[in-house]
């Protein structure tokens, strides 16, 4: 395959299990991309924790799908695109939420910029790095936010029935944070958004990744690689499965691609 985009998942795929990128996955993206081929990065990630764990260099020549989709970003070519929720639908589920539930926390995200009602400190969910800005409910519920996240609410499915038509609900950290976007974005969407400006068939696309957000990237029409550390509903459906994340799996197919 001769793809004229690369699109990469972060965690357990370009990155190691230490959070880091080898140099040897580092070099084989670097060298694709100085043969005419488009980077784009694809995460649930915001810009800001990102932007920790790519060196310089590589963040330069990338685009990104961040927020599963919700903000897409070339900045070679000053193109953005933020799909955010409604104020209207914000406010219906932080209302419904805090009337559940007086000690649920809620917070927004809106384009890397992160407020919440509370202050946040668990470490096993957020990374500690980083702070909210705190505000009242009510200027909350103001926002076009890029997503909503929900601690300490313990009802997801009473959520999807009331509010799914709306927003997609995705529960990650053992159930204890429920992340909430439009129901329009993905990653998938995010991708097929930078080939439409690049003027690229998703054909042309190779797609690597190891969990289920990376579900609907492999339903394009390009090629899917599923690491070895894989969900295993993901590698059904990839068109090949290479090493694990800890053993450079990315840079063992990209340098069979581009020698």
């Amino acid at each position: 395959m001769n793809p004229a985009v690369i699109a990469l998942d972060l965690d357990g795929t370009l990155l190691n299990n230490e959070k880091h990128i080898t140099n040897r996955n580092l070099q084989a993206v670097l060298n694709c991309y100085n043969n005419g081929k488009k980077i784009i990065i694809a995460t649930a990630r915001p810009p800001r924790t990102v932007k920790d764990f790519l060196p310089t260099v590589l963040r330069e020549v990338s685009s990104f799908v961040y927020y599963n989709g919700a903000l897409v970003v070339d900045h070679l070519s000053h193109f953005e695109e933020h799909i955010s929720i409604s104020k209207k639908i914000t406010a219906r589920v932080f209302d419904y939420c805090l009337d559940y539930d007086q000690n649920c926390s809620v917070s927004v995200e809106v384009r890397d910029k992160w407020f919440a009602n509370e202050e946040i400190c668990d470490a096993s969910i957020f990374n500690v790095k980083y702070r909210p800005r705190i505000l009242p409910f009510e200027q909350l519920k103001e926002f076009e936010a890029t997503k909503l996240l929900l601690t300490g609410f313990n009802d997801a499915k009473k959520l999807q029935e009331l509010f799914g038509e709306y927003v997609k609900l995705i529960v990650t950290d053992n159930g204890k944070l429920i992340q909430i976007m439009n129901k329009n974005v993905s990653k998938k969407t995010g991708i097929l958004r930078l080939c439409n400006h690049f003027g690229v068939k998703q054909s042309d696309v190779i797609v690597f990744g190891d969990d289920y957000n990376d579900l609907d990237m492999f339903n394009m029409n390009g090629y899917g690689i599923a690491m070895a550390n894989a969900v295993q509903e993901l590698k059904e459906i990839a068109d090949e499965v290479t090493d694990t994340n800890d053993n450079d799996g990315v840079a063992k197919i990209l340098e069979r691609m581009v020698r």
